[in-house]
């Protein structure tokens, strides 16, 4: 499935990150705020050039292989290559600003994160003009507040905060939702620690991951400039 075939009505998710590897913990994260906000479908976007942290381990086909088997059989996930098909840092701003410009004005955009990432949100290129583009739904453990924003956040985070999910079906972009997921403590930096320790990361992937990382022996070396 390509990304523009999958896309008709509806809002639409996106969930970035560098997927090395992607594991149970981001599609399960990915499922539930579907469902949570009713999405039509959600982008995986493949970073390339991540501007906020350590170049990735495995190369970029490498990454992009391991999402695309993730997904394969889930009718609402789709790959989305751009960021790794683009030069320079892959910065969400542009990625948003693209979708934008095939999908239409109307289009509601769901930009996907966790507490974690939201709380750094202020750093990212652009942040305060991603709310033009997209909503904001940030996952968190249930019961868990969002504490500790620097000002600008807070203060975009008071403005924009709805505790109704459909909110984001009324408008294209603008509106910060807060979604409670299940908390899976699996992380692709400790999956890696395993696999370079030679132990098994199974029923942390999905199978047919598991199986390429060890077909392909990643990450039981420095696989960066492959």
């Amino acid at each position: 499935m390509t990304a523009l075939s999958a896309l008709t009505h509806g809002a639409i998710g996106i969930l970035g990150g560098t997927f090395d590897p992607i594991h149970l913990g981001h599609l399960r994260f990915a499922q539930e705020v579907a469902e949570t906000l009713a999405l039509r479908s959600v982008h995986f976007v493949p970073g390339g050039q991540p501007p906020h942290r350590a170049k990735p381990q495995t190369a970029v086909a490498d990454r992009v292989m391991m999402v695309k088997l993730a997904i394969a059989d889930h009718p609402m996930f789709v790959l989305d290559e751009r960021e790794t098909q683009r030069t320079g840092p892959s910065y969400t701003f542009d990625t948003l600003s693209e979708l934008r410009a095939e999908l239409g004005v109307t289009c509601p955009l769901v930009l996907m994160m966790g507490a974690d990432a939201f709380l750094g949100f202020e750093s990212w290129h652009r942040w305060q003009e991603i709310f033009n583009l997209a909503h904001i739904a940030v996952a968190h453990r249930p019961g868990a507040a969002l504490g500790g924003m620097p000002a600008p956040l807070a203060q975009e985070f008071a403005q924009r905060r709805s505790n109704d999910a459909q909110a984001i079906h009324r408008a294209p972009a603008g509106t910060i939702v807060e979604v409670p997921i299940t908390a899976l403590d699996i992380s692709a930096t400790k999956i890696r620690a395993m696999v370079h320790a030679r132990r098994s990361a199974r029923y942390l992937l999905p199978p047919a991951v598991f199986d390429y990382i060890n077909d392909k022996q990643l990450f039981l070396k420095d696989n960066s400039k492959q």
